[in-house]
């Protein structure tokens, strides 16, 4: 999970937890990027847009460049709420798109429906 707000990755630190996620938290799009480029590839990425040092825009174009980490799916949280923000979003590669404010348990249904996708494509395609 990549969030600059401390407020905001706590809380999604401590819910997505209680929900049986294992979480790496990150504070900017760069320390996000160097994560992702030396870790295990994650089963989903919960990805602040409006960082400092990166944007996320940049980290979700730079991981669906990568080979490792294209198939990840990404999920945008953002303050940018406009339909062009939106659209940005997917078009730079975001399985999905929430706007803040937004209720941790939507964050928790969305990512437990991103990752049940995924592993059914992988499944499929085995």
């Amino acid at each position: 999970m990549v969030e600059n707000d401390p407020d905001i990755r706590e809380l999604l630190l401590f819910k997505l937890g209680l929900a049986g996620f294992g979480v790496d938290a990150v504070a900017d799009g760069h320390a996000a990027w160097l994560h992702l480029s030396t870790h295990e590839v994650p089963s989903l990425v919960i990805l602040d847009r409006h960082m400092p040092v990166m944007g996320g825009i940049e980290v979700l174009t730079r991981i669906r460049a990568d080979s490792r980490l294209s198939a990840v799916p990404v999920l945008m949280l953002s303050g940018a709420a406009r339909e062009v923000d939106v659209d940005e979003g997917f078009t730079a590669g975001a399985s999905d798109y929430v706007t803040k404010p937004f209720s941790p348990r939507e964050i928790i249904r969305r990512a437990n429906v991103l990752i049940a996708r995924q592993e059914a494509l992988e499944g499929a395609s085995a």
